[in-house]
């Protein structure tokens, strides 16, 4: 195989590992299964705290509904049957479990706002609501976080659980064009162009708001200059870098746990 040289190559090389669809229902059950597995990795990642936590799917043909996990069920659990479908009135009009109402408040607003939107993931982790208490946007100490340089804001309230919509305006609001918002006091929240983009943003949020913690534990970290931590946020921080980057991870669960496409 010949060596990949140029920038055109490598966007050639990786928007092959974009998928194409014959029809609506052969891309609804593909969303459907990356949410799936997204939802086995958080729970792998111990992201999940009690009922808390969300990942949403744009539906492809309706377009004002989304996929989202029913209210209770562990992350480790679910499959592609256990995913319920959601309308822009909160209710589930496919499947048979409720709807926990802060991920309609919050999800619902973000991607009315946010129409290239197509999959939105919020968690409790550890890490991302640790680094939330300080009100703070992440600093570019790394290559990875590289990729949230510019690209990331923060909520800066905390009004208790999202129940209402007009709380989940104001998210949608301070989230802007980014692709990442830091809720103060409460842990991320990253949107993206595929589910495996929003689900890849977050892991590497979260694992960025523990290098951070880390490293300021142990001293002052070293920051990377504006001009190469620009650069490296095209490098990393593209919509297909954050598609393929997700593909591994994909790759191990689905093997790891085939029933999720039950």
């Amino acid at each position: 195989m010949a060596d990949v040289t140029t920038d055109a190559e490598i966007r050639e090389l990786l928007t092959s590992y974009l998928p194409r669809f014959d029809t609506v229902e052969e891309e609804r059950r593909h969303r459907k299964e990356r949410l799936a597995a997204a939802f086995r990795l958080f729970g792998k990642f111990g992201f999940d705290e009690g009922v808390a936590g969300h990942i949403t799917a744009r539906d492809p043909e309706l377009l004002d509904h989304f996929w989202v996990n029913p209210f209770g069920m562990s992350f480790s659990h679910i499959r592609v049957s256990d995913l319920i479908l959601v309308n822009d009135k909160g209710e589930v009009v496919e499947g048979n479990a409720a709807v926990n109402r802060a991920a309609f408040a919050i999800h619902s607003q973000i991607h009315a706002a946010r129409p290239d939107v197509m999959a939105a993931a919020h968690a409790h982790s550890i890490y991302g609501k640790t680094w939330s208490t300080l009100g703070r946007l992440l600093d570019p100490i790394t290559q990875d976080v590289c990729a949230f340089y510019e690209d990331h804001a923060l909520f800066d309230d905390y009004t208790g659980v999202v129940l209402d919509l007009e709380e989940g305006k104001r998210i949608a609001h301070a989230l802007g064009d980014k692709k990442a918002v830091i809720l103060r006091n409460h842990g991320l929240l990253t949107v993206g162009h595929s589910v495996d983009e929003a689900a890849w943003w977050f892991i590497t949020m979260e694992r960025s708001c523990q290098a951070q913690l880390m490293a300021e534990s142990a001293g002052k970290p070293v920051l990377i200059d504006e001009e190469h931590a620009k650069l490296t946020s095209t490098q990393v921080g593209s919509h297909i870098s954050g598609y393929v980057s997700f593909q591994p991870l994909y790759a191990k669960i689905t093997r790891e746990q085939p029933d999720l496409f039950d």
